[in-house]
């Protein structure tokens, strides 16, 4: 079927979590929503996995949890970090007033199908793979619409609302000339994974020894690694041999010794590059931001989806209701921002916190290293390893539809 021109109440750009599940939203109140994903499926390794508390709830609330929860997964209570030998419970999920009382970790691609499959029942939700947004449509100087290249053609959707959520490298920031503050980030981290066996540990590790810091996300049959290196060392790390690196891991995980060749090449080593930003405003004539595409988190905590999820849930709640009424839509943005602001600003000031008087240090450390005395103090106490489940695992506003 030819598609050259469309017109939809709201054009959604990016189908990841945050962009699935706020047209899922919209359309549940009767909005007409047209989602853009330029990849052909959801199928992309290395892709934050981890469903949060706050999101169970959301799906429980929906109805679909126990679908979620037959897909491929596995669910952890307990995040631990080891230290020097010293091994520190963090975070104990299973404290939580919550449905679900761990996160689960689903492959995105899984978790991002069924939100699909459940949109796309619904008559007024249409989601068009290999749509890549390049450029806003303009009516009398406001943007009225996206222009995208789909199935090798140029198409037009005219849209009351756009909504992007691209993702922090997002297309639609950079056309839109929006004001990115940039905080900052002092590592980058390499993503690989290494087949799990039976006996292996069952928790999420991380493991920070002076110079290295390694975690261990458990996946069931494999482990999804991540090697924190100090921002902008990869190609220096590259240069000292493959058997350096593999080294390396092994000084921190001697059980992996029978299977640490399963990395061949640095082909099976993945780069992300880290950065933590935010946009100033959210926000331009009918056009609003949402997800990594207004704010980029740190990997620290894993909380960047659960914030992207929570910014549709808001997103949604507030706009669905008043879409059909409103000819501008600058003060429900404000509004919108205001309300997810806060948690971001707040997440963000604890990661960078984290980054800097705990990550960076044990990564330039050459002696022994130990977590900040006064976290030691707090962790020997359960409310306090409570508080900081409830922080990476609903945030710091949780959000209902």
């Amino acid at each position: 079927m030819e598609i050259n021109k469309l017109k939809t109440s709201c054009c959604i750009v990016g189908g990841g979590p945050a962009g699935l599940i706020c047209g899922y939203l919209l359309a549940l109140q009767g909005i007409e929503v047209v989602v853009l994903e330029k990849h052909k499926d959801f199928l992309r390794d290395f892709r934050g996995d981890t469903i949060h508390p706050s999101t169970l709830q959301l799906l429980h609330d929906l109805g679909f949890l126990e679908e979620l929860l037959k897909l491929p997964h596995s669910e952890i209570d307990k995040f631990i970090i080891e230290v020097s030998d010293k091994k520190y419970t963090v975070a104990d999920f299973s404290s939580l007033d919550t449905v679900c009382k761990f996160i689960a970790l689903v492959p995105q691609w899984c978790f991002l199908n069924l939100i699909a499959d459940k949109a796309e029942k619904l008559s007024n939700f249409k989601l068009l793979m290999q749509a890549e947004a390049i450029d806003f449509i303009y009516y009398n100087n406001e943007i009225s619409g996206i222009i995208a290249r789909y199935d090798n053609d140029e198409i037009q959707i005219s849209s009351k609302l756009v909504i992007s959520a691209d993702g922090r490298h997002s297309v639609l920031r950079e056309k839109a000339k929006l004001e990115l503050i940039n905080i900052g980030a002092p590592m980058d981290v390499l993503w690989l994974r290494i087949s799990r066996l039976d006996n292996d540990p069952k928790e999420i590790m991380a493991k920070m020894y002076p110079g290295k810091m390694f975690v261990m996300l458990n996946r069931k049959n494999y482990w999804q690694c991540a090697y924190i290196i100090p921002k902008g060392f990869y190609e220096e790390i590259k240069q000292n041999s493959l058997e350096s690196f593999k080294n390396n891991i092994l000084e921190l995980t001697p059980f992996f010794q029978d299977r640490v060749n399963e990395l061949r090449t640095w082909d099976d080593i993945k780069i992300l590059s880290v950065s933590v930003d935010r946009l100033k405003t959210w926000h331009k004539s009918n056009l609003l931001f949402i997800g990594d595409s207004a704010h980029a988190m740190s990997p620290v905590g894993g909380v960047g989806i659960n914030l992207a999820i929570q910014d549709a849930i808001a997103t949604a709640r507030i706009l669905g209701p008043k879409i059909s009424e409103l000819k501008n839509f600058k003060k429900i943005f404000s509004q919108i921002q205001k309300r997810r602001e806060f948690p971001v600003k707040v997440t963000q000031k604890l990661q960078v916190l984290i980054q800097n008087k705990i990550i960076s240090k044990a990564l330039i450390s050459k002696d022994k290293i130990d977590l900040p005395i006064a976290m030691r103090f707090l962790l020997k106490f359960k409310f306090f390893r409570k508080f900081i489940a409830k922080k990476m695992g609903i945030g710091v506003r949780q959000e209902k539809f």
